[in-house]
């Protein structure tokens, strides 16, 4: 009788001490892709292959126009530049792998590679952001004082705003994968995503996640949510001075300046609350946030150099000097 209770309590010793190591046991999360289109996502890849070799391209000729055509080295286009540079970083760190999921079935990603992604998507998420921060300050000195703007916005002036960028994003996200790899992953490893989202990804934890969806809200509010404010503030004194101006010819050339980013600005922020209401929605239709998510990491790289190059004719003829075009039209 007593050996067949040790023998009982050996067995629970072992089942136990199995269960609480299998919580270290996952060592991998299985991205399934679009939710509900299993079957045929791969179709998608097409067109998202489309736009990431056109995220790709585009955004580097605009740096290689503004580095090489001495007129662009200016703040507004050192801007421009570091965008595109952004631009690319933040398509780059998805593209690949949803690639390799439509097209070779490469759903396995290991929980390093993971983490990594989630820091590196909200980093270049916030310092885009940012970056139209720094467009937007630029646009409204230029136009609201415009005596100042040489001695204000200088090269000195670029460079410290980008690396107050740099450090704010770069710093406040860290603890967004640093709290997502705290979580303790048991059982389930399936991902009805394209990429690691930091709620997808602590959705399977097992234990409780109320701070990382805490910090997530926070992050967005402290980051975004001000850039956002300071942006539409900046914008709406420069419609003000522009509207006080007399001359037509003034008012038109005023907005021009700045129609462009005012086009991507609001496309980034109107897409990111559309994210944001449609992730509320997620479990009647779970496609939608997963591809409006997805198109936001990869239309507004592919978007942004279409529209600078089709509203700004200084970057339009150095595209041409660039290019080549330019001797070949002045020679027919």
């Amino acid at each position: 009788m007593a050996d067949a209770e040790n023998k009982t309590c050996h067995d629970m010793d072992t089942t136990l001490h199995a269960s609480n190591s299998s919580e270290f046991q996952v060592s991998e999360f299985i991205l399934l892709g679009f939710p509900g289109i299993h079957e045929w996502q791969h179709w998608f890849s097409l067109p998202m292959a489309l736009l990431y070799l056109i995220a790709l391209g585009a955004n580097l000729l605009i740096l290689i126009t503004i580095y090489h055509v001495p007129s662009l080295h200016l703040p507004m286009y050192q801007f421009l530049g570091i965008l595109a540079a952004v631009d690319i970083g933040l398509a780059t760190t998805s593209m690949p792998k949803i690639l390799a999921i439509l097209w070779f079935d490469a759903k396995a990603i290991s929980l390093p590679e993971c983490f990594a992604q989630i820091y590196a998507i909200h980093s270049f998420m916030c310092m885009e952001s940012g970056i139209f921060l720094c467009m937007a300050v630029d646009r409204y000195v230029a136009i609201c004082h415009p005596l100042q703007y040489p001695s204000v916005v200088t090269e000195a002036f670029v460079i410290k705003a980008t690396i107050s960028m740099l450090f704010r994003n770069g710093l406040l996200t860290i603890p967004v994968p640093v709290l997502a790899a705290q979580r303790q992953y048991c059982s389930r490893t399936e991902i009805d995503h394209c990429l690691c989202s930091n709620l997808g990804v602590t959705s399977l934890a097992c234990d409780d996640i109320t701070v990382n969806r805490f910090y997530q809200l926070a992050l967005a509010w402290l980051v975004v949510g001000s850039d956002m404010i300071l942006v539409f503030a900046s914008y709406a004194l420069i419609m003000r001075t522009v509207l006080r101006l007399n001359s037509a010819e003034a008012i038109s050339k005023a907005l021009s300046t700045c129609s462009s980013h005012l086009i991507l600005i609001l496309f980034y922020y109107t897409a990111i609350v559309l994210v944001s209401v449609t992730h509320l929605a997620k479990r009647k239709f779970p496609l939608i946030p997963v591809l409006l998510n997805v198109l936001h990491i990869v239309i507004p790289p592919s978007l942004n150099p279409m529209v600078y190059a089709l509203r700004t004719q200084e970057l339009r003829v150095g595209f041409q000097r660039v290019l080549g075009w330019s001797e070949f039209v002045s020679r027919k």
